[in-house]
C-alpha cells in the first residue's frame, strides 16, 4: 500500500518500500571493525555487508554519549533542543526526580512514523529513552520490544539474575539497571543466554515473524556491546588469545559476538527471502571509550569528546542492487538524516509540526554528492562551568575545548593536530556564528546524570554560551 507523503520530507521511493534494519553498537571504536581498519578483531559478517554496500567515512552521531545520541537518532533532532543533553541516570542511583523522565512525548519518533505508514516495528536490546509508561517503546511506535529499558546491562544472566534475586529477597526495592530482568513487551522474562546472543536471537525471531506479514518491517537492533562491563564468553575469548591486553582481548571477543549475531540476522533475512528488499544500516552510537579496550584510530580522543573520536563513527548502508556495492561515501552525514531519509523511502508522512534537523540524503547519496554543502554538523558536551563544542562543515572541523577555539582541515588532518585558525579566521568565525545561532534552539536540561551535575548547572548559571561564543576565534 502506498501512502501519502509530505513533499518537504519524503518522496515516492523507487524501488518499492524497503524493510529497514538499523544495527547500532554501544561505544564501538572507529577502528574496531574490519571494514574500518581493525587488524586484531575479526568481523567477517559486518565486513561482507560493508564490502557489498557503501561505507560512510564521515558519519556522525548527535552527541558523544549514548543516551542523547540515541534520542537524537530516533527523534531526528539534536537532543539539546528538547532537554536531553545528559544521559538518563541509572535507576540504582536513586535520583527519583529524574528516574521517571524520558524523551518528551511531544517528539514523534521515526518508529511511530514508520508504524503509522504500515510498517511492523521492533526494537531488540537497549532502549535508554525512559523507563516509565509514556516513554516505553511499546508506546513510542514499536510493536515488539525485547530487552532492557536502562542505559546498560550485565551480560551473563547467571550473574545478574542471582544478584537481582538476592537483593530482592533482602527487601530492596530500587535496583541498578544493569541487573534488572529483561522484558518482552512489558513482561519480565527469564533470559538464559549471554546478552549479545539473546538480542541477536530476538532479532532473528523478529525477522522471521515480520517476513510472514504483508507489510514491510523496521527493526532497531540495539546492542549494548561492547559497552562496559567488559564481559565475554570463553569461546569468544579463545579467538583472541594472542591479544595480550586483557581489556582489549575481552572487548574484541564482545565485538566478535556482535558480528556473529549480525550474521545470524542476515541469514534469517536471506532464508525468508527479504534480504534483497532490506536496507541495513550499521553504526555505533558514539566513539569507543578510551581505556576500555577500544581503538578509535586514526581519530583523536573517544567517547565523551567533541574531537572526531567522540562522535564520528563507523557506518555502512547495504541494500542489494540499490545501494552501490564496494563504494565509499566521503561526504559528511549525520544520524539526524536517518529520520527524513527513512520516511522518504517508506513513503511515510511526517507530522506537519514535527521539527527535524536532518536531511533526506537518499538522492544525493546515490549521486555521490553532499547533502550538507556549507552546512554544519554539531556536537556539544556540557561540563561544570563550560561546554565543549565540535563542528564539522565540508572539509573543516572547528572545536572549542576548554574555552579555546581551533580549526582544522579534517580532510588533510584527520587527527586534528595542526590548528589553522590563524590562517583562516573568517572560516572559523563563520562556524562559530553558526554554532551560536544553533544554541538559541536549546532548552534547559530535563534531567542530569547525577545530582551534583544538576547543582553545578544552577550554581554556575550554565550553559554560559555567551562566554563561549565571545571568545576570540583567532587565539
Amino acid at each position: 500500500m502506498t501512502l501519502a507523503v509530505t513533499s518537504a520530507t519524503a518522496f515516492a521511493a523507487e524501488p518499492p518500500r524497503p524493510n529497514i534494519v538499523v544495527i547500532i553498537c554501544d561505544d564501538l571504536g572507529y577502528a574496531d571493525v574490519g571494514f574500518n581498519g581493525a587488524k586484531d578483531i575479526k568481523t567477517p559478517s559486518l565486513d561482507r555487508l560493508a564490502r557489498n554496500g557503501t561505507i560512510f567515512t564521515s558519519a556522525y552521531v548527535t552527541h558523544p554519549f549514548c543516551g542523547p545520541s540515541r534520542m537524537g537518532l530516533m527523534a531526528g533532532r539534536y537532543p539539546h533542543e528538547f532537554g536531553a543533553p545528559y544521559n538518563l541516570p541509572n535507576a540504582g542511583l536513586g535520583i527519583e526526580e529524574y528516574n521517571h523522565q524520558g524523551i518528551p512525548v511531544e517528539e514523534t519518533l521515526i518508529s511511530t512514523v514508520l508504524q503509522d505508514a504500515g510498517y511492523y516495528t521492533g526494537v531488540m536490546g537497549k532502549w535508554h529513552l525512559g523507563i516509565d509508561p509514556p516513554f516505553h517503546p511499546n508506546n513510542r511506535g514499536f510493536d515488539d520490544f525485547y530487552g532492557f529499558l536502562g542505559g546498560g546491562h550485565d551480560y551473563f544472566p547467571e550473574n545478574y539474575t542471582a544478584t537481582y534475586e538476592r537483593q530482592k529477597k533482602a527487601g530492596k526495592t530500587t535496583f541498578n539497571d544493569y541487573i534488572l530482568p529483561l522484558e518482552h513487551n512489558g513482561r519480565q522474562v527469564n533470559e538464559t543466554q549471554y546478552m549479545t546472543d539473546a538480542l541477536s536471537r530476538e532479532g532473528v525471531r523478529f525477522v522471521k515473524e515480520a517476513s510472514e506479514k504483508d507489510t514491510p518491517f523496521f527493526l532497531y537492533l540495539s546492542y549494548n556491546a561492547p559497552h562496559t562491563p567488559l564481559q565475554a564468553k570463553d569461546e569468544d575469548l579463545a579467538h583472541y588469545a594472542d591479544i595480550k591486553d586483557e581489556k582489549r582481548r575481552t572487548y574484541a571477543a564482545m565485538v566478535h559476538a556482535v558480528d556473529r549475531g549480525v550474521g545470524d540476522v542476515v541469514a534469517a533475512l536471506t532464508q525468508s527471502g527479504e534480504l534483497n528488499d532490506t536496507l541495513i544500516v550499521f553504526l555505533s552510537d558514539n566513539g569507543g571509550k578510551e581505556g576500555a579496550g577500544s581503538d578509535n584510530t586514526p581519530l583523536k580522543k573517544g567517547k565523551g569528546s567533541v574531537c572526531e573520536g567522540g562522535f564520528r563513527v563507523p557506518m555502512f548502508f547495504h541494500w542489494p542492487n540499490v545501494v552501490p556495492a564496494g563504494k565509499r561515501f566521503d561526504h559528511p552525514v549525520s544520524a539526524l538524516d536517518f529520520y527524513p531519509t527513512f520516511a522518504g523511502l517508506a513513503g511515510a508522512s511526517v507530522p506537519e509540526n514535527k521539527e527535524l534537523d536532518g536531511k533526506d540524503i537518499w538522492n544525493d547519496f546515490l549521486a555521490d554528492r553532499s547533502s550538507r554543502k556549507g552546512q554544519p554538523i554539531f556536537a556539544l558536551r556540557h561540563y561544570a562551568t563550560f561546554s565543549n563544542v565540535g563542528i564539522r562543515q565540508d572539509q573543516w572541523k572547528a572545536t572549542c575545548i576548554g574555552k579555546r577555539w581551533t580549526l582544522y582541515n579534517i580532510d588533510n588532518d584527520i587527527h586534528e593536530d595542526n590548528d589553522i585558525s590563524r590562517s583562516h579566521p573568517e572560516v572559523l568565525q563563520t562556524m562559530i556564528s553558526a554554532a551560536e545561532k544553533w544554541s538559541h534552539s536549546h532548552t534547559q536540561p530535563l534531567w542530569f546524570y547525577t545530582e551534583k551535575e544538576g547543582e553545578q548547572w544552577q550554581q554556575n548559571n550554565m550553559p554560559n554560551y555567551e562566554s563561549m561564543f565571545s571568545i576570540d576565534g583567532s587565539q
